[in-house]
């Protein structure tokens, strides 16, 4: 089977940096046409122009305006057919600083956005009868997490389990759904988290070398995964939670 994209329409959510835009860069690079979403429209109309892309400027903690996106992501490239939800927040909170409107603001944008897209383009493809392939950007943290990200873990807990749901659910109209738990990645959030935190410019070059496999997970490994997940070489596949890490859950030193 073959893992090229020609043909194939695809929404990216959190296009305009870290792993959305390198999943959209390659799927792009795939032959598929492309759509992001984003909050900076600079940004946004950057990454869409240098992949002959659309995008659509959205805030993922505002359900209505979530709602919209397929539809305004249909105007631009036709009927979406493949979705990836790269978008995510990993603020900060313990179980007891942890406010509610943090924990609200995080279960806004990692679960409940997820759930109404994947609603909306399931809805789509099963009336026009067109199989089609969903990937949620998961994270390691969803197994539990660390005890510093406990809005985090718990709402992204929240979009592995309904990962596997609408798989069982989609799966008797060909609309795969799958998910990568990522790992610690090099992306310009990350960066912007470790400033915050209080660490050095230079926090990823002391990381790095302390790595299993000397680095951090860059967005073109995910990119590659998430490709492969999206193209007819996946076609089997449906319901994984894929740890994308290397380290090993469950194992200790």
């Amino acid at each position: 089977m073959t893992r090229s994209l020609t043909g194939r329409r695809i929404l990216v959510t959190g296009g305009t940096q870290g792993i959305g835009e390198g999943i959209a860069r390659h799927a792009a690079a795939c032959g598929a046409s492309v759509c992001i979403t984003g909050r900076d429209p600079a940004r946004a109309a950057a990454v869409a122009s240098a992949i002959g892309g659309h995008f659509v400027i959205a805030d993922l903690t505002d359900a209505e305006a979530t709602a919209g996106i397929v539809a305004q992501a249909e105007g631009a490239i036709g009927l979406i057919d493949g979705l990836v939800n790269a978008a995510g927040l990993t603020d900060r909170g313990t179980i007891l600083d942890t406010s509610l409107a943090l924990w609200d603001r995080l279960f806004a944008v990692n679960a409940r956005a997820p759930f109404l897209l994947i609603q909306a383009v399931a809805r789509r493809l099963v009336a026009s009868q067109r199989p089609g392939s969903i990937v949620n950007i998961i994270t390691m943290s969803s197994h539990g997490g660390q005890p510093f990200l406990t809005g985090y873990a718990a709402s992204k807990g929240a979009l592995a389990t309904l990962t596997k749901n609408t798989a069982f659910g989609l799966r008797g109209h060909r609309i795969r759904v799958n998910g990568i738990n990522l790992g610690w990645a090099d992306t310009p959030g990350e960066h912007a988290i470790q400033a915050r935190d209080g660490k050095p410019p230079d926090w990823l070059q002391a990381a790095e070398p302390a790595q299993p496999f000397g680095r951090l997970i860059r967005p073109a490994d995910v990119a590659v995964l998430a490709n492969y997940l999206l193209s007819d070489a996946a076609e089997m596949m449906t319901g994984s939670l894929i740890d994308f890490d290397q380290n090993v859950m469950g194992a200790y030193a």
